[in-house]
């Protein structure tokens, strides 16, 4: 198994690593750095939550950040721009972006499990223009053209 290295921001003496819940998941669980208190959303406020980590990720690598299931079936608290992409080079804060779409004000305490974070290999590759393109049976159908019969 691959290493990860977190580096704990200062204030962050309590907040467990950031870590699997199963044997079997896909994601580590990240967790809300919130020093001055709880914070309250209500619907349709945006706001960057801090996780009290940064990170050294594997060359050839990239951090996921993903919704937890739950915070967005049951209160509607989304991540904008997920996936959002954690650079293996970067070496700042690991800040979520959550949105609420939900009616009713959610609270997140600090400690509270707000993403996940999935990491994944990174292909590069040399982009080259062409003048055509290999031809496929679906071509050039898009949003949802596979989905009809």
């Amino acid at each position: 198994m691959d290493e990860v290295r977190f580096r704990r921001m200062d204030g962050n003496a309590d907040l467990p690593l950031p870590s699997y819940a199963s044997p079997g998941a896909a994601g580590m669980d990240l967790r809300a750095f919130l020093p001055d208190g709880p914070l309250t959303l209500t619907q349709g406020q945006l706001r960057l939550i801090s996780t009290g980590f940064s990170v050294e990720l594997p060359p050839g690598t990239e951090m996921q950040i993903r919704p937890r299931s739950g915070l967005a079936l049951k209160h509607g608290l989304i991540i904008p721009n997920s996936p959002g992409t954690v650079d293996e080079d970067f070496r700042g804060t690991i800040l979520i972006g959550l949105y609420l779409l939900g009616t009713e004000p959610f609270t997140i305490r600090s400690g509270d499990r707000i993403a996940q974070a999935v990491i994944a290999d990174v292909r590069r590759v040399r982009p080259v223009e062409v003048q055509s393109l290999t031809e496929t049976a679906r071509g050039g159908g898009g949003f949802g053209s596979t989905g009809r019969t």
